[in-house]
């Protein structure tokens, strides 16, 4: 759960900025054969605030680029628009019978933005520096990484993990002979654009890569504005940029020479539940379990009580889908966790089935004596989610659960989290962030499963996925570990989580700037929307 921060910078100061930058661009199209002022010639440059600032910088190998496009560097495949796997570096790529030894051949005419060739040994440099640095690139289960020749590698793995190809389609690969100490802040890569300018707590600026293999993007230079959503939308609305990404409270205004792009994303936000009755301890000495989350009947009640729709529209302005699971719509989605929620009704038979009861008259019901109230901790700071978490409280109400809103930071969250429940968010388009949220092997560890969710049956449809030969067959597995029928990881089954919504990625775009093809967007972090780069293109 990587944290990326916008600048805060003030309102007044960013949009000063803004139009000293505008200047300076202007001046320097005016110059331009392709200038943005001549109509008769496509615009060539483009302004754009889509997202916050990394505050790790440009290095692939400690995180940059796994949420959307590294866009300085290549990587070995790629999911496309549709998210099927297609080939980036990689020509081929084949697995054993054993599932443990996966072979890359890689194209040959690859070379860095500094002119140097891109080789097998960049890519072994790449993985074994990403693993070593135990950031969120994990890499734990790759044994060795080996270069064959010039342009062929072998991946060894210590036990079959299906889901290598999503890291073969993520991580950006680093110049062996340029990787300094200062790499995350002036990166050099084999992808479309190469790194100019980074002025921290303001902007970036990148160039077209001459030295791309790949088809040339079709805009000579970006600027990247890291303004909070209040001035980007100003900025938006006085014309300054061509594209602002936006909350949904702005998402009803009309903006002159805009449209909004309203994208799908696997973004999600749920609540988390403690699955385990209280009295355990971690390490650490912070509490674990809650009698009350941990009654299957209180989980169930709330996933079915809960009116997902009406958050979408009260909340998100309609920007928004239901969520039902953390994959919703991805290739490994299992569509029969659908549940039809916000019936109060039966979400009421099944507390009263669970022996949950109002014996006092005093709106909560009881059972053996403990009142079904549970405090429900938000980031404080994050005004969607605390708005998600009071509007699922007041649906709580009528089924007779008393869910206690408290905003903390991250800090008292990581404390808190083991015995409270939490709205959290995730969304990534690996199907490992399924396992790694709901395996009982990540039970306390760090973010990851700290309610101690534990099934015997979803934990093995889980490793059968991950052990599984190909992408197909191990989209059965994730399937089945969320709902097989009769038991599973989903709302209808052991219910750990409930999950609230999708948030749409909202972006007001320039009429005339085409986006392409959009894929579905992970969570925010990162540019996601910059991952089909290539297709953008300045429409007349």
């Amino acid at each position: 759960m990587t944290k990326i921060t916008a600048t805060g910078m003030p309102l007044r100061i960013a949009l000063t900025s803004l139009l000293l930058l505008l200047a300076g661009c202007s001046a320097a199209n005016d110059a331009s054969d392709n200038a943005a002022g001549d109509v008769s010639k496509p615009k060539n440059e483009l302004i754009l605030a889509v997202g916050g600032e990394p505050d790790g910088g440009f290095d692939p190998t400690t995180g940059w680029g796994r949420y959307g496009s590294p866009l300085f560097q290549s990587t070995l495949l790629k999911r496309d628009s549709s998210m099927k796997i297609v080939n980036d570096l990689a020509t081929t790529y084949t697995i054993s019978e054993d599932g443990r030894a996966w072979t890359v051949d890689m194209r040959g005419d690859a070379r860095f933005s500094d002119g140097e060739p891109l080789t097998a040994d960049d890519v072994v440099y790449t993985f074994e520096t990403a693993k070593a640095s135990s950031s969120v690139v994990d890499l734990t289960n790759l044994r060795s990484a080996k270069a064959a020749d010039g342009d062929t590698i072998v991946f060894t793995l210590d036990q079959p993990q299906s889901t290598f190809v999503d890291i073969l389609a993520t991580l950006g690969i680093v110049p062996k002979h340029a990787h300094a100490g200062d790499y995350a802040a002036h990166p050099i890569g084999s992808g479309p654009y190469v790194f100019v300018q980074w002025d921290k707590g303001q902007q970036l600026i990148v160039e077209r890569n001459a030295n791309y293999y790949g088809e040339q993007p079709k805009f000579a230079k970006l600027t990247f504005l890291f303004l909070d959503e209040d001035a980007a939308f100003a900025a938006a609305k006085a014309g300054a940029v061509d594209m602002a990404y936006i909350p949904s409270a702005f998402s009803q205004e009309q903006v002159a020479g805009m449209r909004l792009e309203s994208l799908p994303s696997v973004d999600n936000r749920g609540i988390m539940f403690p699955y385990v009755p209280a009295g355990g301890a971690t390490k650490d000495g912070h509490p674990v379990g809650n009698d009350v989350t941990a009654d299957l009947s209180i989980r169930q009640a709330i996933n079915v009580g809960i009116d997902r729709q009406a958050l979408v529209e009260g909340i998100l302005e309609g920007q928004g889908t239901p969520a039902y699971s953390i994959a919703d719509k991805l290739p490994w989605w299992n569509p029969d966790t659908v549940l039809a929620d916000g019936d109060v009704t039966k979400a009421k038979g099944i507390l009263a089935a669970g022996g949950w009861k109002d014996d006092d008259g005093d709106g909560i019901v009881e059972k053996g004596g403990i009142a079904a109230r549970f405090t429900l901790l938000y980031p404080a700071g994050d005004v969607t989610r605390q708005s998600l978490a009071l509007a699922s409280a007041d649906m709580m109400k009528p089924l007779g659960i008393d869910a206690i809103v408290e905003g903390k930071s991250w800090d008292e969250i990581g404390k808190l989290m083991y015995s409270e429940a939490v709205l959290f968010g995730w969304g990534s388009l690996d199907p490992l962030e399924m396992y790694n949220v709901y395996s009982s092997k990540f039970a306390g560890v760090d973010y990851f499963n700290p309610g101690h969710y534990r099934s015997a049956a979803v934990d093995g449809y889980m490793e059968q996925a991950l052990a599984a030969s190909d992408e197909e067959q191990a989209n059965a597995f994730w399937k089945k570990a969320q709902w097989d029928g009769a038991t599973g990881m989903s709302g209808g089954g052991d219910a750990p989580w409930a999950w609230l919504v999708n948030v749409n990625h909202l972006y007001l775009v320039d009429e005339k700037l085409d986006i392409g093809e959009q894929p579905i967007h992970p969570h925010g972090h990162g540019w996601p929307v910059t991952s089909n780069i290539e297709q953008w293109a300045w429409t007349e």
